[in-house]
């Protein structure tokens, strides 16, 4: 299974590369397919390339559900919905 991860956008390599940091970690992402990025800018990353631009609180609250998941892992739970079924 591939997942797709936000990051913030630390610096611009050239016209086609650039650093992001996501979880404490750095990569090279390609933005060939999201066009013009700058530094702080929050993307979503998959298989080494930049998918999506999104603004700050789509950011925020992509990464606060992704501590969530992380934060459950291993615990054999499973995050809440929000419903009570």
């Amino acid at each position: 299974m591939c997942l797709a991860v936000p990051g913030r956008v630390t610096e611009i390599l050239d016209d086609s590369w650039v650093t992001v940091e996501t979880f404490g970690l750095t990569s090279r992402v390609g933005t060939h397919l999201v066009g013009r990025v700058a530094v702080g800018d929050y993307l979503v990353v998959h298989a080494g390339y930049a998918i999506e631009k999104l603004d700050l609180d789509e950011a925020l609250e992509r990464i606060r559900l992704w501590e969530e998941l992380l934060s459950l892992e291993g615990t054999g739970l499973e995050p809440r919905t929000g419903t009570d079924a």
